[in-house]
């Protein structure tokens, strides 16, 4: 038996505080109370399942807010010319991204006929409705400013979302970082309205060949080409797990939101952020 332990139990260590009537506690440093109060299922009776359903989607909501903290703080660093931290939170973001495409699996548990015993109680809410997922999104470049209509009752979402469209995303200011350290990006590039998705531009293939064509002589521009890159691939990969486990539980119907469901969330792999970073692939080697 391990020093300590008499009976399967853990004696406590005279050292280890016990009392916080006057002191911070974990519970009062996170606001737990606050926290664990937030899950209020509108079912009646309330559905065994649907505690599952809102942590979900809460907890979903918590990495959001932690991403765009990353993604804002990184298009502030490349602005600042701070590369090496710019892509510490880049490689933070990527962190993220894999646990929220992983917390699908944990959705998925919930069975069509399950779902279907709660679902009536979320009327029109859909996460299309998310403004962090939108000012995510828009971060990153596929801007739509016909989305700001959907948050137009909420002042709180509208602005978080509008300053996400009206900034340079994350590759606009990556690309304005090339053209100040000597790579001939386009002027038209530099002075893009930046409130618009971005396209894809053929002027930037060559460019981004020369810098795969030589990584050593390139190597801070081709690292962070590669983690751009990283960043587009786990994007999609969330995307495509959201539609399967969307399709797995309600086949398809139509959304919540009212979106045609499925064929909708098809669509959306459609879209992209870095283009030209995927296109010069083509361009490298025989």
């Amino acid at each position: 038996m391990s020093e300590g332990v008499e009976r399967n139990t853990r004696a406590i260590e005279g050292s280890v505080v016990t009392d916080f009537a006057d002191r911070m506690s974990y519970g009062g440093y996170l606001d737990l109370g606050t926290l664990l109060a937030a899950q209020r299922p509108l079912s009646d009776p309330e559905h065994h399942d649907e505690l599952l359903f809102i942590i979900q989607h809460q907890t979903t909501e918590l990495w959001l807010k932690l991403v765009l903290h990353e993604l804002s703080a990184a298009c502030v660093l490349l602005r600042e010319e701070q590369l090496a931290p710019a892509l510490k939170c880049i490689a933070r973001v990527k962190h993220i991204q894999k646990t929220l495409t992983e917390q699908w699996s944990v959705l998925a548990t919930l069975t069509p006929a399950e779902y279907a015993q709660f679902r009536g109680v979320l009327g029109n809410a859909s996460g299309f409705q998310s403004a962090q997922y939108r000012a995510v999104e828009f971060t990153l470049g596929n801007k739509n400013a016909a989305m700001l209509k959907v948050f137009s009752a909420d002042p709180f979402a509208h602005e978080l979302v509008g300053r996400a469209l009206e900034a340079p995303s994350l590759y606009d200011e990556f690309l304005r970082m090339l053209a100040r350290s000597g790579y001939p990006i386009p002027q038209s590039v530099l002075d893009r309205d930046v409130t618009q998705a971005w396209t894809f531009t053929p002027e930037l293939v060559p460019i981004f060949a020369d810098i795969y064509a030589d990584p050593q002589a390139h190597w801070a521009a081709y690292e962070t080409c590669e983690e751009l890159v990283d960043l587009e691939d786990n994007f999609q990969l969330w995307r495509f797990r959201h539609l399967k486990t969307v399709e797995r539980i309600i086949g398809f119907k139509t959304g919540t939101g009212g979106s045609s469901g499925v064929p909708f969330l098809q669509r959306a792999l459609q879209l992209t952020f870095f283009p030209e970073l995927f296109a010069v692939r083509t361009e490298i080697g025989p």
